[in-house]
């Protein structure tokens, strides 16, 4: 019985080295590209380490030597395009994303980062706009294990940020347009449309309502306009943006007790902030000037006394990484005071909702990347 157990195990593992060398005699190519493959994820391997440690040098040589061996790894690509994008080698990054969806098309992150380069270095709107709508194309298989998984939230955050990022897109190519004004305002109305998607599904963020009342300012829809301006200034009161942009539609609208208010908080967070902002306060103040010389010449009298009310409190604002935070000596009264709107039953009682045309650059309407 011993001796039948031997011989039946001698036939087998001459079968199986017969079968790996007919293999290897029979597919020599195929054989190769598994063994490519293998090496490639170990060169993967390899620069995944040095990526994390920063040597990106280092990183760039293994993922490329990786991909050369196995183009199909879209992990490598898709780190190549990050790492590409922090030396500014833009066009090798929008390449390097681009192979990383085309090998794996549900790559949402990838087309992310490619619509974000191309729009925002590149000047490619269409082609960061085609990404955008890839995504929100994309159907992604909800996986959910009761109270252990799901990634139903982050489908729908991908979703709300494609929306955004698509807006901010149509936004950057209507810039380009100034003397053609009925493109200019198509491709507003398709980022007003993009932004209003966007803020459906990212409720509480505050660049998607920020920038949904720029877009509408810009349109001349200005009870919209100031309604969100309010609405972002709840989100997020610390940030000059949404202030500056209110009371610069404030003061077109002859608001100017209300745009004043607003002037004097987006000056205590400009004035405050630890960047440089020489620009920004230059906006302001200008904007400031305007304002008070109208109350100046105005008959009112209680405009005139509000003009002499003391500015928000700003000596005690503490900013770390560029943001307000609460300290100990920071009163929350002063948060609760930036959080108001005083103008929002004003803005809802009073002004038309008739669309009136685009403000432009006399009314010194704040932009991102306009800094």
């Amino acid at each position: 019985m011993r001796i039948v157990k031997k011989i039946f195990s001698f036939l087998l593992t001459l079968i199986i080295i017969g079968a790996i060398g007919w293999t290897f005699y029979a597919h020599p190519s195929f054989i190769r590209k598994q063994a490519d493959k293998v090496h490639a994820v170990y060169l993967v391997y390899k620069g995944d380490k040095a990526y994390k440690k920063l040597k990106l040098n280092k990183a760039i040589n293994y993922y490329n030597r990786a991909v050369a061996l196995y183009p199909e790894h879209y992990g490598a690509w898709y780190n190549l395009g990050n790492i590409y994008v922090v030396y500014e080698d833009y066009f090798s990054a929008v390449d390097a994303y681009e192979q990383a969806f085309e090998h794996n098309p549900k790559m949402i992150i990838a087309r992310m980062n490619y619509g974000i380069v191309s729009a925002g270095k590149l000047g490619d709107f269409d082609g960061a706009i085609n990404q955008y709508d890839e995504i929100l194309h994309t159907k992604r298989h909800i996986l959910s294990i009761p109270f252990v998984y799901s990634n139903r939230r982050s489908y729908k955050l991908n979703k709300g940020l494609a929306y955004y990022n698509k807006g901010v897109a149509y936004r950057q190519k209507s810039i380009y347009l100034d003397e053609e004004y009925s493109l200019r305002r198509e491709y507003l109305l398709k980022a007003l449309e993009a932004y209003k998607e966007a803020c459906k599904i990212l409720k509480k963020d505050y660049d998607a309502r920020y920038n949904l009342a720029l877009t509408n300012h810009l349109l001349g829809n200005y009870r919209e306009a100031g309604l969100t301006y309010c609405k972002a200034i709840e989100l997020a009161p610390m940030n000059y943006e949404a202030h500056y942009n209110l009371a610069v539609l404030l003061r077109h609208l002859k608001f100017y007790k209300e745009s004043l208010d607003e002037l004097k908080k987006a000056t205590t967070l400009v004035t405050n902030s630890p960047t440089g902002v020489s620009t920004r306060q230059r906006y302001i103040f200008d904007v400031m000037n305007d304002v008070t010389r109208t109350i100046l010449a105005s008959s009112d009298n209680e405009l005139i006394e509000h003009l002499s009310d003391e500015p928000s409190e700003s000596s005690d604002l503490t900013y770390v990484n560029g943001k307000v935070v609460l300290t100990e000596d920071l009163d929350k009264a002063i948060i609760k005071n930036f959080k108001v709107c005083s103008a929002k039953n004003l803005i809802k009682e009073e002004v038309d909702e008739e669309n009136v045309g685009f403000d432009d650059a006399r009314y010194n309407i704040h932009v991102p990347g306009d800094d």
